[in-house]
């Protein structure tokens, strides 16, 4: 089971097992063994690619509840286990906290019913260090020193615009063009609103205009798909209205730069508090492969 989660977070048998501390040919005959029992397919397996089948997505996501109580009765039998209850204070990015987290909290409150959780939703970075919030979750780069950090997801940029904005201005197909549009910026980026960058390094710097700067990323995404100019954002604010046809996605000829991920941060300490513990593999369950924004990979295909 740990080599099909693991396998289906990797996108590769062979990096599943290297990060297990077996060889490939091992993780292969664990999947293998495992589809022989189970009668069918879990994954599509070509020489260079992996993905899941159906019945392998339905699966891995019994696996991983089945895992996280395994997890959980190991600690209890090692007398690491502590009750799950208490208040939690959460720093979140405003939209994902709205659209990924918010949603996942009645069934966690379910799930550990001595517990309450404080969401902050904040664009502006907290420091868990300073004790201001007890779990941070955290889009893209992690800025800092911290003790310690979760990935819970991955996420890639998009470049994007409507159908509208495309058939007035014409579709770019170099990221030096992109000078020439209205590019709308977002007013809280790292490097600057007025310079965009591409490739892995985030080496190749485009300077940007447009007529719109905004701090909040759901105002640029709805200007966008009004048609007003072009948008470089997380492929999980997109994600929505990439699937509805209202954006679509520009394939220009320099990669987007790394964001990272999605993260989770919290203060140092030698053991985590059992509720932190609690709501961070929760999000790493819910935010298992194949990602709630996943549908984006689908429409740049």
């Amino acid at each position: 089971m740990r080599v099909l989660v693991r396998a289906a977070s990797e996108g590769s048998l062979s990096a599943a097992g290297r990060s297990l501390g077996m060889s490939a040919a091992m993780a292969t005959k664990h999947i293998n063994t495992l589809e022989a029992r189970l009668g069918v397919r879990l994954f599509h397996r070509t020489t260079r690619h992996l993905s899941l089948t159906d019945k392998g997505r339905d699966h891995l996501k019994a696996c991983q509840r089945i895992l996280f109580d395994i997890d959980e009765a190991e600690a209890a039998a090692m007398s690491q286990k502590v009750e799950v209850s208490g208040r939690l204070r959460m720093s979140v990015p405003l939209y994902f906290g709205v659209r990924y987290i918010a949603p996942l909290m009645p069934a966690f409150s379910r799930r550990y019913h001595s517990t309450a959780v404080e969401l902050g939703f904040s664009d502006r970075e907290t420091d868990p260090m300073r004790k201001e919030c007890d779990l941070s979750i955290r889009a893209g780069a992690i800025m800092g020193a911290h003790s310690d950090i979760r990935k819970l997801a991955d996420s890639s940029m998009v470049v994007c615009a409507s159908p509208l904005y495309l058939a007035r201005y014409g579709r770019p197909s170099t990221v030096a063009e992109l000078s020439r549009h209205n590019c709308l910026a977002y007013s809280l980026a790292l490097l600057s609103s007025q310079e965009w960058a591409f490739g892995q390094d985030g080496g190749t710097r485009i300077r940007i205009s447009g007529n719109l700067c905004a701090n909040n990323v759901e105002a640029l995404t709805a200007a966008a798909v009004g048609g007003q100019g072009i948008i470089y954002q997380p492929d999980f604010i997109v994600a929505d209205a990439l699937g509805a046809g209202k954006l679509q996605v520009l394939q220009l000829d320099e990669p987007v730069a790394a964001t990272g991920g999605i993260y989770a941060v919290y203060p140092p300490e030698r053991q985590p508090p059992a509720i932190v513990r609690a709501m961070v593999e929760y999000l790493a369950q819910a935010y298992a492969f194949p990602t709630p924004w996943a549908v984006v990979q689908g429409v740049q295909e």
